[in-house]
């Protein structure tokens, strides 16, 4: 197993954003503007500390316009216009695209405060324990967030399902699992549920607040957010 840290994220921007209404009836959903500027923009913005890194974007719903947006920046798309693949066939569809050993993974409909979520994936991750570290959040600092949680985490930071803990989108893992699963479209929930069995599913708890921009009402909550609390 490689102990080097992640050379490569990818990003996950293929949804359907039926919540948002008619906000992505045009657009993507990380086309749609937070502060002034589109979800995908802040989701860059987190790997600036990280480059260089390998970024890339993959693509379904309204897919030409984010394309356009992303022509000169540097990032590599992954194409799902003919299926949308989900989290865990995206993954495996972008594996080409991310080269080999762990790479880190973002959701770019959510906006952030207080220390980068990659950097602090970064310091925490351990290859020689962990197949996959994942971003956490108390529920009370999950802002736009209507569940009870994804994952207990125990004393040494251990995941196991439950409510209590809400995951961000944000995590660094292995992805070599991936080719085993045999549907075409699938969540990263199954290769997590097989890493879990091996006891190597971890999360670090992030210290600041997140908020999940999925609906057109938590625009305004992730805006009040990061008015006086951007991410450092």
């Amino acid at each position: 197993m490689t102990s080097q840290a992640p050379g490569a994220i990818m990003i996950f921007a293929a949804g359907l954003g039926r919540r948002m209404g008619p906000l992505t009836q045009s657009r993507p959903k990380p086309m749609v503007e937070v502060a002034g500027r589109p979800l995908i923009d802040h989701a860059l913005d987190l790997t600036a500390p990280l480059m260089p890194l390998r970024r890339v974007v993959n693509l379904h719903h309204k897919g030409e316009v984010l394309r356009d947006h992303l022509a000169d920046r540097d990032v590599i798309l992954s194409d799902e216009s003919d299926r949308l693949l989900e989290t865990g066939g995206g993954l495996r569809r972008a594996r080409p695209l991310l080269g080999p050993g762990p790479v880190y993974t973002l959701n770019s409909d959510a906006m952030w405060s207080g220390p980068n979520p990659l950097l602090a994936l970064r310091r925490a991750w351990d290859p020689a324990r962990m197949e996959a570290l994942l971003l956490l959040l108390p529920r009370e600092n999950a802002l736009g967030h209507t569940g009870e949680g994804d994952f207990i985490v125990a004393p040494d930071g251990r995941l196991s399902r439950g409510p209590g803990h809400v995951y961000s989108g944000a995590q660094i893992i292995l992805p070599d699992g991936l080719d085993a699963i045999p549907e075409e479209a699938f969540s990263l929930n199954l290769l997590w549920n097989e890493i879990a069995a091996r006891g190597r599913l971890y999360g670090v708890v992030h210290d600041g607040r997140w908020c999940d921009v999925g609906r057109p009402d938590c625009i305004p909550l992730a805006e009040g957010m990061i008015q006086n609390d951007h991410v450092v």
